[in-house]
C-alpha cells in the first residue's frame, strides 16, 4: 500500500468548525489532529470512503511518537531510556506536567473528536449517488476508532469523560468524568455497532486492500476489551468467531510458511494477512503523518548507523527484556525483537565508519560499541535499517518512514482466546486453548505443550508482543501485589548500573495533564454515571 491515505484535508463542516473554534483550547472540543470538512455533500462513494483516511494515521501521531513507547514499554520494564523526555516511566515519576502525557492525552481526544464528526453529521451530507454500504462502513470505521481511543483511555487514566457528540459542550467544556463501567460500556457498543456497519474481509495476498478495518478487526477487539473485564466467555465466543471466519492467519504459520516471525515488521508486510488493526503511516511531505520507531530505535553510533538520521536509540531493551524475557532454546523471535552483540542481520542496510560508507547486512558490534541507552543491546522491532528502496519504502524530511504500526495482530488475538478458555484456572488443557497456544509458540520455532498455566500464557504474550505496547496494560490487568512484585524485581537500569524502583497502586493510572485540570477542575472530582440514550 503506496499511497492509500493521502488524502488527510477530508472537508470541513462550517458550523461545527466554527463553535469548536470558539472554545478550541478545551479537550472537550480537542481540535483534530486534521482538519475534517463536511461543509458540503459527498456526491461519490470514494469521497466518503476518504472521510476516514487521516484516522489511520494522522490522530494517532502524537499519541505513537513518544508516549506510547514510554509509557507502555518502558513503564512495563520492557524498554530503557534515560531520554528525558521520555524516562519519566522508568521510575513511575510521570506527572501531569509532563509534555508527552500531553500528547498521548491530545492525540486521543482527537480521534474522538473525529469519530464523532463524522458519526453525528456525515449521513446528512452525503448525494443521491453514494452507496449506503459504502457510508455505512465508513460509519462503522468511525465507531471502531472512537472505541479504540476510549480503551486506551480507559485502561490509561481510569475515569474519563464520555462525548459522543462533541458539540453538545461547545458552549460548557466543563465536563463530569464518567465511570470505568459506562467507559467499557460505550466501548462495547461502539465496537458492536462498527461490526453491524463494516464490511466482512478475507485477509489476502494483496496486501492493499487489507489496509482498513473490517467487521472482523471489530470482533478481535471486541474479545480483547471482554478479556479486559474477565467476561472470558463472551472473550471465547467472540475470539472463536474470528478464527472460524479464517479472515487472518499467522505470518509464518502452517498457512503461510513461506514468511517468517520477523517479516511481520518490515516495510514489503504492511498489512499482511496477521494484521487485524494497524497505523497506516505516510510520508506525505507532512510532520506528523510517518513512523519514527526506525530512529528511535536504531543503534547509532560512530562505528554503525540504522537510523536514516544522525542520532537514534531514544529507546533501548530493558536488562529485563534482555536477560529474562527469552529463555526458551530456539525462539526465534528473540533475534527479531533485540539485537545482541554478534547478531547477524543480511538485510538491513547500514552506516558505518562515521556514516562515510554504507553496506547492506551487518553484525551487531560488542555491547559497549551498541550505543544509543548504554543498554549493551538494541531493539529490533521495526527497526528496518536506512533507506534502501522498496525494502524501507520512502523517508522524510524527518527521517520517519512508513512502516505500519501493529495495534493489533492475530497472534494477540490467539493468544486472548486460549486466555479466555483458560478462564482463570491454574492451567488448562483444553484441546481448543492449546491448539492457539501452539500455534503462536510454534510459529515462534518452540515445541507444542499438553497444557499451560496463567503465568506460562502471560509470558508467552509478553515474548510475542514485546515492544508493540501491550505488557504495561497486561500489568494493568492482573492482580496489583502481582504486578507491582514483577516491577519491582526488574532491574531498570543499563548494563552498567542495576537500578530497582517499586510502584504504588496509583502509579497504574496516570495523571490527567495539568493544563486540561485548569480547564476542567471536574477531572478531580468522583465520576458520575453516565446517561446512555
Amino acid at each position: 500500500m503506496k499511497r492509500f491515505f493521502n488524502l488527510y484535508k477530508i472537508c470541513s463542516l462550517a458550523l461545527a468548525l466554527t463553535m469548536l473554534a470558539s472554545c478550541a483550547e478545551e479537550f472537550t472540543n480537542r481540535p483534530p489532529e486534521d482538519t475534517i470538512s463536511l461543509d458540503s455533500y459527498y456526491s461519490t462513494n470514494e469521497q466518503v470512503t476518504s472521510a476516514t483516511n487521516g484516522m489511520y494515521a494522522r490522530t494517532w501521531f502524537q499519541f505513537h511518537n513518544k508516549f506510547f513507547f514510554a509509557v507502555a514499554e518502558v513503564g512495563s520494564g520492557n524498554m530503557y531510556t534515560g531520554s528525558s523526555d521520555v524516562n519519566a516511566m522508568r521510575t513511575f515519576s510521570l506527572n501531569g506536567s509532563d509534555p508527552e502525557l500531553v500528547n498521548g492525552w491530545s492525540s486521543l481526544w482527537a480521534n474522538i473528536a473525529q469519530a464523532n464528526l463524522i458519526i453525528n453529521f456525515l449521513p446528512d451530507r452525503v448525494g443521491p449517488g453514494v452507496s449506503p454500504e459504502v457510508l455505512q462502513n465508513t460509519i462503522g470505521e468511525a465507531y471502531f476508532m472512537r472505541a479504540t481511543a476510549y480503551f486506551y483511555l480507559v485502561r490509561l487514566w481510569g475515569d474519563v469523560p464520555i462525548i459522543e457528540n462533541n458539540l453538545d459542550f461547545a458552549s460548557n467544556p466543563v465536563i463530569n468524568k464518567n465511570r470505568i463501567e459506562d467507559v467499557y460500556t460505550l466501548i462495547e457498543m461502539d465496537y458492536q455497532a462498527a461490526i453491524e456497519n463494516l464490511y466482512d474481509k478475507t485477509r489476502s495476498s494483496n496486501y492493499t486492500a487489507n489496509a482498513r478495518v473490517s467487521k472482523g478487526s471489530a470482533k478481535a477487539m471486541l474479545a480483547k476489551v471482554y478479556l479486559y473485564q474477565q467476561r472470558y466467555s463472551d472473550a471465547r465466543q467472540m475470539a472463536e468467531e474470528v478464527i472460524n471466519s479464517g479472515e487472518f492467519k499467522l505470518l509464518g504459520g502452517e498457512s503461510l510458511p513461506d514468511k517468517s516471525f520477523g517479516d511481520l515488521f518490515t516495510y514489503p508486510n504492511n498489512n499482511n494477512e496477521e494484521s487485524i488493526f494497524a497505523i497506516q503511516w505516510v510520508t506525505d511531505g507532512n510532520y506528523g503523518s510517518a513512523s519514527n520507531c526506525n530512529t528511535q530505535f536504531g543503534i547509532s553510533t560512530a562505528a554503525i548507523t540504522t537510523s536514516n538520521a544522525s542520532y537514534g536509540g531514544v529507546f533501548g531493551p530493558s536488562q529485563d527484556a534482555i536477560f529474562n524475557i527469552y529463555t526458551e532454546p530456539g525462539d526465534v523471535r528473540r533475534k527479531e525483537t533485540i539485537m545482541m552483540p554478534g547478531d547477524e542481520y543480511p538485510n538491513i542496510k547500514v552506516r558505518i565508519n562515521s556514516g562515510t560508507e554504507e553496506q547492506t547486512g551487518f553484525i551487531v558490534p560488542d555491547a559497549d560499541q551498541i550505543g544509543g541507552q548504554g543498554a549493551g543491546a538494541a531493539i529490533k522491532k521495526y527497526c528496518i535499517g536506512i533507506v534502501n528502496g522498496d525494502v524501507t519504502g520512502p523517508i522524510d524530511a524527518w527521517n520517519m518512514m512508513e512502516n505500519n504500526t501493529y495495534l493489533m495482530r492475530y497472534a494477540d488475538l490467539l493468544l486472548i482466546h486460549a486466555e479466555a478458555i483458560l478462564g482463570g484456572a491454574g492451567s488448562t488443557s483444553d484441546a481448543s486453548a492449546l491448539s492457539s497456544y501452539n500455534a503462536v509458540r510454534n510459529r515462534a520455532g518452540l515445541p507444542s505443550v499438553s497444557s499451560f498455566t496463567f503465568d506460562e500464557l502471560f509470558l508467552e504474550r509478553r515474548r510475542e508482543l514485546c515492544f508493540e505496547g501491550d505488557f504495561w496494560f497486561d500489568l494493568g490487568r492482573i492482580p496489583r501485589a502481582q504486578a507491582i512484585a514483577i516491577m519491582a524485581a526488574q532491574n531498570r537500569g543499563n548494563k552498567d548500573l542495576e537500578e530497582h524502583f517499586t510502584p504504588d497502586e496509583s502509579d497504574f493510572y496516570l495523571d490527567y495533564p495539568d493544563n486540561e485540570v485548569a480547564k476542567n477542575p471536574l477531572l478531580l472530582e468522583d465520576p458520575v454515571p453516565y446517561s446512555f440514550d
